[in-house]
């Protein structure tokens, strides 16, 4: 299994708080089945100042220590993107993270206020050939009148990342009637954790996964947790390929810009002056 969201890396944003907490959650992962995990931190203007480069790093560290502890788990790079102006350009500058240097990424919305030109967003994402992931929308307390405009977006090639936790209660009755309703509607695309500990926020795929089958059966589950997460691996060989491939003609495409140095404080400092306007 893949798990594409989870905040695995210590000491960076709300998820866990040391190191320890981190190795006891790989260890977790692994006894489950997990074998690649997408850390995934919050970039939110305002609170988790973190950027692209930034999390590059604690990733590579944080291998680093699982190598060393002889966890066999393999970490990917990602984020969590909060919904910023200029989202575009801002993965291409590499302030913002894609999963693994794919196409694919990770947006949140706001939680508790359904934002503005929603469907324009994403719309934007698609034609600049980026594929969104709305991370748990069924976690989303707006959800209720905007549940047209989260099905008109599955429509249009958005995916949908469901809490695994949500499917088992463990963010309530009203999140888990929501994730069972995307799953009736057939418009869930991947299953997540959303880990951040190992106690409230534990790695659970497997127990989600477990779920997922009674509603949806055994292939779709496992093209929740396997298939459709490959797919970012699959995407990431192939960039990985065409960049050797052509290396020294001078492209400069999203790949490029997401492996070149960048300048932390410029991307933390414009993405949190646009926010604040």
């Amino acid at each position: 299994m893949l798990d594409l969201h989870s905040h695995l890396l210590p000491e960076i944003d709300d998820g866990a708080a040391d190191v320890e907490t981190s190795l006891a959650m790989a260890r977790v992962y692994v006894d489950q089945g997990v074998q690649y995990v997408a850390c995934t931190p919050h970039i939110l203007p305002g609170l988790y100042h973190n950027t692209g480069s930034q999390i590059r790093r604690a990733v590579a560290l944080m291998q680093a220590r699982l190598d060393d502890a002889g966890i066999p788990l393999r970490l990917l790079t990602g984020a969590d993107n909060h919904m910023v102006p200029n989202f575009i350009i801002r993965l291409r500058e590499g302030c913002l993270l894609t999963l693994a240097d794919s196409p694919y990424v990770l947006v949140e919305p706001p939680h508790h206020v359904a934002p503005a030109r929603l469907e324009d967003f994403f719309s934007d994402l698609l034609l600049a050939g980026y594929i969104p992931i709305l991370t748990h929308p069924e976690r989303l307390s707006w959800i209720e009148s905007k549940y047209d405009v989260i099905k008109r977006l599955a429509s249009r090639g958005v995916w949908m990342q469901i809490t695994s936790g949500s499917l088992r209660g463990r963010f309530g009755r009203r999140a888990r009637y929501w994730s069972e309703r995307l799953f009736a509607d057939g418009i869930v695309h991947i299953l997540a954790t959303d880990a951040h500990n190992t106690t409230t926020r534990p790695p659970d795929l497997l127990e989600g996964r477990r779920e997922a089958e009674r509603r949806a059966g055994k292939e779709e589950a496992e093209r929740l947790v396997l298939t459709r997460p490959s797919l970012v691996l699959a995407k990431r060989l192939a960039a990985s390929a065409s960049e050797k491939a052509i290396e020294g003609r001078g492209r400069h495409d999203h790949s490029a810009q997401t492996t070149a140095a960048y300048n932390d404080g410029g991307c933390a400092g414009r993405m949190f002056s646009t926010f604040s306007q």
